[in-house]
C-alpha cells in the first residue's frame, strides 16, 4: 500500500470519528437548548490550550479566513441549529443535516482546485436526494420553519468547514478550531452571560451534559479529528463520511431522547451506506499543495450544481 493511500485512509478514519462526535450534536442540544448557552465553553478551554501550549499568534494572512470559519461555526451554525432543534426533533434533524457532506463538496470546488471524478458527483448526488426525499416524506411533503433552519445550518457549516479544511495546510487541525474559538470569545461570552440562568446549580443533569458535550466535543474536540482527516484524505471525498452520521445520531436520539426509529430509517440508511462506499472509493484529481491553497481567495464566490 502506498504511503499516500494509506494516508487517505487514515484522513477517512478520522473523518468518521469527528463525524461521530458530531452525530450526537443534536441529541445532546434537545437535551441542552433550554438551558445555558454553550459556546464560550469551548472557547475559555481553547484559549488556555494555545496559552499553556504557547502557540504563536496565526500569520496575518490567515486572520480572514479564520474569521470567515468562526462566524459560520462558532456564531452562525450553533444558533440555526439550536432555533432548529427548538422545532423538530433530533432524529428529524438529523435527517437534514445529512445533506452536508454534498453542500461541503461544492464550497470545496469553490475555493480550492479538488476536481472529484463524475462517479464520485453521482454517489454524492444520489446520496444527498435520498436524504431530502427521506425528509419530505417525514414531513408529509413539506419542509417546517425548523426544516429551513437548519438548511441554512447546513450552508454555513458548509463554508465553515471548508474554510478550516483549508487552513489545515498552514496549521495543525486542533490549532485552527481552537483559534477560531478564540476569535468568537468577543461575541460568545457575552452571549454566555446573557443566558447564564441565575442559579446554575438549578440545572438538571441532563441539560449540563448536553451542554458539556455541545461546548466540549461538537464545537471543539470533534473538529481536531475532523479537520486533520480533511487534510489527509481531501475535503470533498472526506466530507461524503458525514452521510453517515444521520443515523448515529438516531441511534442517540432513540438513546437519550427516546425517539422511535422506525423500519423506513434503517432501509434508507443502506442506501446512503451505498453510496458513501462509492463515493470514498472513487478518487479525485490531485489535492492542492500548499502553494495553491494559499493562491485561493478567501472570498467564496457562488457555488453552482456541478
Amino acid at each position: 500500500m502506498s504511503s499516500r493511500s494509506s494516508r487517505e485512509r487514515l484522513g477517512l478514519l478520522l473523518g468518521f470519528v469527528g463525524m461521530a462526535i458530531f452525530g450526537g450534536t443534536l441529541p445532546a442540544t434537545r437535551l441542552a437548548v433550554a438551558a445555558i448557552d454553550p459556546m464560550a465553553l469551548a472557547g475559555l478551554c481553547s484559549l488556555a490550550l494555545l496559552i499553556v501550549l504557547r502557540r504563536p499568534l496565526p500569520p496575518r494572512a490567515l486572520w480572514p479566513q479564520l474569521v470567515i470559519a468562526m462566524v459560520c461555526v462558532s456564531i452562525l451554525f450553533p444558533l440555526l441549529m439550536a432555533l432548529g432543534m427548538q422545532r423538530v426533533d433530533a432524529s428529524h434533524g438529523g435527517v437534514v443535516l445529512g445533506i452536508l457532506p454534498i453542500a461541503t463538496a461544492l464550497v470545496a470546488v469553490a475555493i480550492t482546485h479538488e476536481r472529484p471524478k463524475p462517479l464520485f458527483w453521482i454517489a454524492s448526488l444520489a446520496g444527498a436526494a435520498l436524504v431530502i426525499a427521506f425528509a419530505l416524506r417525514q414531513g408529509g411533503g413539506s419542509l417546517s420553519a425548523g426544516d429551513l433552519l437548519l438548511f441554512a445550518a447546513v450552508a454555513v457549516s458548509a463554508i465553515g468547514y471548508a474554510f478550516s479544511g483549508r487552513l489545515t495546510a498552514e496549521m495543525p487541525g486542533w490549532e485552527v478550531i481552537s483559534w477560531v474559538l478564540v476569535i468568537a470569545l468577543p461575541i460568545s461570552l457575552p452571549a454566555t452571560a446573557l443566558t447564564l440562568p441565575a442559579d446554575i446549580g438549578d440545572v438538571p443533569l441532563k441539560p449540563m451534559l448536553g451542554l458539556l458535550y455541545v461546548a466540549l466535543f461538537s464545537q471543539w474536540i470533534g473538529f481536531f479529528a475532523w479537520n486533520a482527516g480533511m487534510a489527509m484524505g481531501g475535503i470533498a471525498r472526506v466530507s461524503q463520511v458525514q452521510l453517515l452520521q444521520p443515523f448515529i445520531t438516531f441511534a442517540l436520539a432513540a438513546f437519550f431522547n427516546d425517539e422511535t426509529i422506525t423500519p423506513p430509517i434503517v432501509l434508507f440508511a443502506a442506501g446512503v451506506v451505498a453510496t458513501v462506499a462509492i463515493s470514498t472509493r472513487t478518487r479525485g484529481r490531485k489535492t492542492p499543495d500548499r502553494s495553491e491553497l494559499t493562491s485561493v481567495p478567501a472570498v467564496i464566490p457562488p457555488a453552482t450544481p456541478t
